[in-house]
C-alpha cells in the first residue's frame, strides 16, 4: 500500500506556481491576483479563506478580501460581484460558499464572469469541462486529478466508482475521468444513496472515489485487493484527544481499508491540501489567460 500524500504534493505545486510567477513578473507582466468575498462569520470559512490568502501569499500572487456581515442583501452582494468582474486587476475571484439563507447562490454563481470564475462553479464553465473543452475545473475535482497523475496512477479502462452525485465532486469527477485524456479514459460507475447493491458495485472498482459524507462509510468487505482509494469526505467527529474537542473523519474505514489498497489518500493529508493549491492553479491560468484567450 502506498500512501498518496497530498499535503507533500500541494507544497511541490505551489513551488512550480511561486517560479513560475518570479518568471512572469521578470518578464514585466502583472502579478496574479485573487479575490474573496466572505459573508458572516462561519468558522469552516473562516479557516478556508484564511489559508487561501496565505498561500497566494507563499507564491506571489497578490489577494484581497471583500467582507461582509450575514445581514448582506443579496443585492448587495451581486453589486460586489459585478464590481469584481469590471477590475482589470483581479483576475479571479471566489464567493465563499455557503451563503445566507436569504441569498440565492445559484443567482449569485451565475452572476460571476465565468473568465474569473477560479472556482469553476459557473454553468458556462461546466458546460465546458462536459464537452472537453479548456475550462475552469473545480477545485477538489482538479486536486484529485492532479494527484493520479503525479503519482502515475493509471486509469485508462479502469472502472472507476464514484460514491456520491454532488456538482461540487461527484458528478464532475465522472465526467472528468470518463473524458479522453490522462488521467481519463475510465468507464465510470456513479452510485448514490438510492443506489442498489452498493458493496457489490463498489468491489468491482478498480479506483474508488468516496464522496458521500459519511464518516467511515466505505468498509474493507466492499473494496478489492489492489483497489486505488481516493477519500474525499472531510467530516468534524467529537474528540476527546484534541484542543478543539473536534477530528476530522474520512468517508473510508482507513484503518481497515488500507491493507487491501495499492494505493489510497489519508484524512487530513491527502485530497483536502489540493484544493486550495487548484484554486491558485487556476488563478495563474486566468492571469495568463490559458482558458478564455
Amino acid at each position: 500500500m502506498q500512501l498518496i500524500d497530498g499535503k507533500q504534493t500541494a507544497a511541490a505545486v505551489r513551488q512550480e506556481i511561486a517560479q513560475e510567477v518570479k518568471e512572469l513578473i521578470s518578464k514585466g507582466e502583472k502579478q496574479p491576483h485573487l479575490a474573496a468575498v466572505l459573508v458572516g462569520n462561519d468558522g469552516g470559512s473562516e479557516t478556508y479563506v484564511a489559508a487561501k490568502m496565505k498561500f497566494c501569499k507563499e507564491v506571489g500572487f497578490k489577494s484581497s478580501l471583500k467582507r461582509f456581515d450575514e445581514t448582506v442583501t443579496e443585492e448587495e452582494l451581486l453589486e460586489c460581484v459585478n464590481n469584481l468582474n469590471q477590475d482589470v486587476d483581479i483576475d479571479g475571484f471566489i464567493v465563499q460558499l455557503p451563503l445566507p439563507d436569504h441569498i440565492n447562490e445559484e443567482k449569485i454563481t451565475e452572476a460571476i464572469d465565468p473568465k474569473k470564475d477560479v472556482d469553476g462553479f459557473h454553468p458556462q464553465n461546466l458546460g465546458r469541462m462536459i464537452t472537453g473543452a479548456p475550462a475552469f475545473i473545480s477545485a477538489t475535482p482538479q486536486g484529485i486529478m492532479e494527484l493520479l497523475s503525479r503519482y502515475n496512477i493509471d486509469t485508462e479502462g479502469k472502472h472507476v466508482v464514484v460514491i456520491g452525485r454532488s456538482n461540487i465532486v461527484g458528478r464532475p469527477m465522472s465526467i472528468l475521468l470518463s473524458l479522453k485524456g490522462k488521467p481519463g479514459n475510465a468507464t465510470v460507475t456513479v452510485c448514490h444513496s438510492r443506489t442498489a447493491d452498493l458493496a457489490s458495485i463498489c468491489k468491482q472498482g478498480d479506483i474508488i472515489i468516496a464522496a458521500l459524507g459519511i464518516p467511515e462509510f466505505l468498509k474493507a468487505d466492499m473494496v478489492k485487493d489492489g483497489a486505488v482509494v481516493i477519500d474525499v469526505g472531510t467530516t468534524r467527529v467529537p474528540s476527546e484527544k484534541t484542543k478543539s474537542g473536534w477530528r476530522l473523519k474520512g468517508d473510508v474505514d482507513f484503518e481497515n481499508v488500507s491493507s487491501k489498497c495499492s494505493y489510497i489518500t489519508p484524512v487530513p493529508g491527502g485530497v483536502g491540501p489540493m484544493t486550495i493549491v487548484s484554486l491558485l492553479l487556476n488563478t495563474l491560468k486566468a492571469a495568463k489567460k490559458e482558458i478564455y484567450s
